[in-house]
């Protein structure tokens, strides 16, 4: 039986789900190549962390080759959202503002985050920005 007690991906998880995103799907060689860390992680590991990714719902895997082949399961915006919401509901009690202001104290944002976050409050005041 498939394990699904979490399916939150892991640190190293969205690691893979970035290369995924950035470069489609990929062969377990190709996503290690892709992942530039320091120590370089092993491709047993790799290998590993995709099979229980497969196992957790948040890759595929192509078998009709010799080689399989990867793929995210869902879009990286999907993802994002899905992980910003469980964390709003668990560490900041629903309270979106809550969150965008310890993000923003955490770490100041751009001019031109800034100036992306202005159109945002002015799309939803107008009624026109969805909310996920």
């Amino acid at each position: 039986m498939a394990r699904r007690a979490s399916n939150r991906p892991t640190d190293a998880e969205i690691e893979i789900l970035r290369v995924l995103w950035r470069h489609g799907p990929a062969t377990v060689r190709e996503v290690h190549e892709a992942l530039d860390r320091s120590p370089s992680i092993g491709y047993t590991t790799v290998l590993k962390l995709l099979q229980i990714m497969t196992e957790k719902g948040l890759v595929r895997r192509d078998e009709s080759a010799r080689t399989h082949v990867y793929a995210a399961r869902a879009k990286e915006d999907e993802t994002q959202a899905k992980l910003v919401g469980d964390l709003l509901d668990r560490v900041f009690d629903g309270s979106a503002s809550k969150l965008v202001l310890r993000a923003l104290s955490a770490k100041p944002a751009t001019a031109a985050e800034l100036e992306a976050i202005r159109k945002l409050l002015s799309d939803m005041e107008k009624g026109g920005a969805r909310r996920s």
